[in-house]
């Protein structure tokens, strides 16, 4: 069988000669033989000719997307990069093993089905693998632990099932991990990567506490929103003082929220809809523009070091006291945008009731334990009952 496999790759190699006689180098046989394979396990979809250039009576590095160095395939991007193009259809072959040069691996949005090949771990120069927005399924193979030269993993917007292997908290290399809307479940892993900088792993089924010590603090973006993450973590965001996007919203954390995140050097810090406690204390004026703490069970006052916040949500919670005087004075300004305050047990807002708010900010205050100031729109979801019942005011103190 070794003979007749041999002699087929002479025959193959020697027909390549004959319809390239230009090429300047010979792509590698076993490389021609696996993009070969990997064309035939994938169509263009109605709309994309993104195939109409993988002539094999040609030299496959002029083909669209293919990359070579001397007689190895280094970069392989399948379909057409232009936005909005139809993608492809089939699945991806294990013959992608074969190109044992590759660097880079990319899958444009299209409807690629079935696992990801294992054999993907025999590319040990792999740098660069994104396969996102198809529908890939199965587990996430554990070898793709040994892809130690890894450095960008964008498996999103897939239908991904299983664990997240703790194979993949391995690579050291690893810069930037993306798994956001698939269906992954377990725990997070510990990363050990001192180069993480990206992390992406909103709307799976992802549970469990995450330990202190599993994130570098080289990350810079985190989301893991829309996932079943509990326990607390007092202890591990004061260890990631570099991020510049936070969202843990719509998990069931719980426990303190430690002053130093409203310092972070971010934009947008969500921390809504989970189990949040205790008084909110920051450690000095907030400077970032959006702030959203609603739907968690934070008491005590509302830190005046908050007035400085263009869009603040501390709705729903169980805040008691007056709001400062700080909140209407940015307020009237137009220094503050939105500032919600309802569902809480505030029991005042030292505020004119003749006191023009500028068009251009939103106010709602309904429901706390005060006659409101102002009449001002609120959303629907806060209902239509103005103020709290006495007997609930009377029963929370904090």
């Amino acid at each position: 069988m070794n003979r007749i496999r041999d002699l087929g790759l002479i025959i193959l190699l020697i027909l390549h000669l004959h319809w390239a006689p230009t090429c300047s180098a010979m792509l590698d046989p076993v490389d021609f033989l696996a993009l070969q394979s990997i064309r035939k396990s994938l169509e263009d979809m109605p709309g994309s000719n993104y195939f109409s250039s993988w002539d094999f009576t040609s030299d496959p590095c002029n083909f669209a997307g293919v990359y070579c160095e001397g007689e190895k395939v280094v970069a392989l991007n399948l379909g057409d990069p232009r936005a909005g193009a139809p993608g492809l259809s089939g699945r991806i072959h294990p013959s992608i093993g074969k190109l044992t040069d590759l660097a880079e691996f990319t899958v444009v949005p299209g409807r690629i089905m079935g696992a990801l090949p294992e054999t993907l771990s025999e590319l040990k120069n792999l740098r660069f693998l994104a396969v996102s927005r198809n529908f890939i399924s199965h587990e996430i193979p554990a070898k793709l632990g040994e892809l130690r030269e890894l450095r960008t993993l964008d498996l999103s917007y897939n239908q991904l099932t299983g664990g997240l292997p703790p194979e993949i908290g391995s690579l050291p290399e690893l810069t930037n991990l993306i798994l956001c809307h698939n269906h992954l479940s377990g725990s997070m892993p510990t990363f050990i990567s001192q180069a993480l900088t990206r992390l992406d792993l909103k709307h799976n089924q992802l549970s469990g506490p995450i330990g202190p010590d599993s994130l570098p603090p080289s990350l810079q973006y985190l989301s893991l929103s829309w996932n079943q993450f509990s326990g607390q973590v007092d202890r591990l965001l004061p260890r990631l003082n570099q991020l510049n996007y936070l969202d843990f919203s719509l998990n069931q954390f719980t426990g303190p929220l430690p002053g130093c995140v409203f310092g972070f050097p971010i934009t947008n810090l969500q921390l809504e809809r989970n189990q949040f406690s205790g008084p909110v204390q920051p450690e000095s004026s907030v400077t970032i523009p959006t702030v959203d703490l609603s739907h968690n069970m934070l008491y005590g006052q509302v830190s005046p070091l908050f007035a400085t916040v263009k869009n603040l949500y501390l709705n729903n919670n169980r805040f008691t006291g007056s709001v400062p005087t700080t909140f209407v004075d940015r307020l009237i300004a137009g220094g503050i945008q939105l500032l919600y305050l309802q569902h809480n047990y505030l029991t005042g807002m030292p505020m004119n009731p003749r006191t023009a708010i500028p068009v251009s900010s939103s106010l709602c205050l309904q429901y706390n334990c005060m006659i409101l100031p102002v009449q001002t729109p609120c959303p629907i979801n806060a209902g239509t009952q103005k103020t709290r019942p006495t007997s609930q005011c009377m029963e929370w103190k904090g």
